[in-house]
């Protein structure tokens, strides 16, 4: 049974992004905070969050050398906004299994089967 995640389509609303400079989440909410009660689009300020987070995200993947194929799996996968920015920031076209948020306890249940 497929998730609706309409909502997400929030931030891909958004004519440009705020740029969130934090990589801690503590200061980078404290940022978010600051940018609403200076009446920043709510749209640009979760287009900068994805952004923020999909930034991040590939710089770790880009550490182990992804190839031309890439298999984005959890529950993160179900947001069509993080899964764009993630295949923009790493130049390839990401793999989304049909349920990705159930890939990691499948796995886990096939090693613990043996």
């Amino acid at each position: 049974m497929p998730i609706d995640l309409n909502h997400i389509s929030h931030a891909l609303a958004a004519a440009e992004a705020v740029r969130i400079n934090s990589l801690c989440t503590v200061f980078a909410q404290s940022e978010v905070v600051s940018l609403i009660s200076r009446g920043a689009d709510s749209r640009a300020i979760a287009l900068g969050v994805h952004e923020a987070i999909a930034t991040r995200v590939a710089g770790m993947v880009r550490r182990i050398s992804p190839r031309e194929r890439v298999v984005f799996a959890g529950g993160g996968a179900l947001n069509a906004c993080l899964e764009r920015l993630l295949s923009k920031n790493l130049g390839v076209d990401l793999t989304v299994p049909e349920y990705p948020q159930i890939v990691g306890a499948l796995g886990a249940a096939l090693v613990a089967r043996g």
